[in-house]
């Protein structure tokens, strides 16, 4: 088996001077518990405003074009609660994952004296990301729009101005559930309103003014009463009304097929213990996986329940773990890693190690 030259290294990675710590800033002194998370990445920002745009037009459409004109009060009460609870639990989603810390490790944290005090053993190694000199935990991957390193990183999403991992993965999953339902919720209402509305008050626009003249004149002439619509469709003018229904069409179709195929991602990825990053590279690395109803328990924490569906309830143990935790974590893989006895599986094992020490 050929061997790359950073396989020669792995005997001092465990070296402070490898990692170069003269080059890290000491890390920052902790925030306060409870400290916000944002990411000031301007399209990311653009995309979080405009999602909620979105939303509120969906929500302003329904409202006042479609359910506060109509006469059947129970149909418009019901449906009106219905996508208004989905669209508030959509949105406080959002904001969870937006706000939300995705499993950011400690920055800066790689420093010699650190490094020192760990008092690495031989067969025991430490990873650094070069970008944030911060020692990478496994199944830590550095996130270029965040400029940190992210545990158990699923990908980065604009949409939610976030990156999506082991903290924010729920919020994340909900939001995608509960924007997929108020799509299908809206088109569902649009096609009522279309077959209900289109020959009762639609069809009466679409006579000239003289036409619509004379039927009054003939009315009064004939002193019958004018026949009143039994129901009113919108506020709106009908052309101004199609407008707008067909927009909330459009928008409610792509966001359905959209978050929808997210959901399903999402839920695989959970449910396999296999982020996206790791689908893609595939490094075929071998490592213990958690049962997809323990994984699927830790990520909305705990035994189901309506917190599931909570965006208000975190995952289990979301706090994040503290420096020592990270290195110990790394180390104890890297001990189960030298305890194969095969001298074929060994040196399968370090080619797949000095895989994961790239950066990413």
């Amino acid at each position: 088996m050929m061997l790359l030259p950073t396989h020669h290294f792995r005997d001092i990675e465990r070296k402070p001077e490898y990692l170069q710590p003269e080059k890290c800033v000491p890390p920052p002194h902790p925030g306060p518990v409870g400290t916000m998370w944002f990411i000031r990445d301007g399209c990311g920002i653009a995309c979080a405003i405009v999602t909620w745009f979105l939303v509120l037009y969906a929500e302003f459409v329904v409202l006042f074009v479609m359910l506060i004109p109509s006469r059947d009060y129970v149909y418009s009460i019901i449906n009106g609660i219905v996508f208004n609870l989905l669209a508030f639990l959509a949105l406080a989603s959002h904001c969870r994952a937006m706000l939300t810390d995705p499993g950011a490790v400690p920055k800066g944290n790689a420093t010699k004296e650190f490094i020192e005090s760990l008092q690495l053993k031989p067969g025991q190694v430490v990873y650094k990301c070069p970008k944030c000199c911060s020692i990478k935990p496994d199944r830590a991957h550095h996130c270029s729009v965040c400029k940190r390193c992210i545990r158990k990183m699923d990908h980065h999403c604009p949409w939610v101005n976030n990156c999506v991992g082991e903290n924010n993965q729920k919020y994340f999953v909900l939001f995608t559930m509960y924007i997929a339902l108020i799509s299908l919720h809206a088109l569902i209402m649009v096609g009522f309103h279309f077959l209900h509305c289109f020959e009762e008050d639609w069809t009466t626009y679409g006579l000239t003014r003289e036409g619509t003249a004379e039927a009054q004149i003939s009315l009064h002439e004939k002193k019958q009463p004018p026949k009143v619509s039994s129901t009113e469709c919108s506020s709106f003018s009908p052309p101004t009304t199609v407008i707008l229904l067909i927009l909330l069409c459009f928008e409610g179709l792509l966001f359905l097929i959209f978050t929808s195929v997210m959901f399903g991602t999402q839920v695989h990825s959970i449910c396999t213990d296999e982020t996206g990053i790791e689908r893609l590279k595939r490094k075929h690395q071998p490592r213990e996986h958690r049962g997809s109803w323990k994984s699927v328990k830790e990520t909305f924490g705990g035994d189901f329940s309506l917190n599931w569906f909570n965006p208000f309830s975190g995952p289990c143990n979301p706090e994040p773990l503290s420096d020592r935790d990270w290195v110990r974590q790394a180390a104890s893989l890297s001990e189960t890693d030298n305890t194969e006895t095969a001298e074929e599986q060994s040196e399968e094992r370090k080619d797949e190690d000095s895989v994961e020490v790239t950066d990413e």
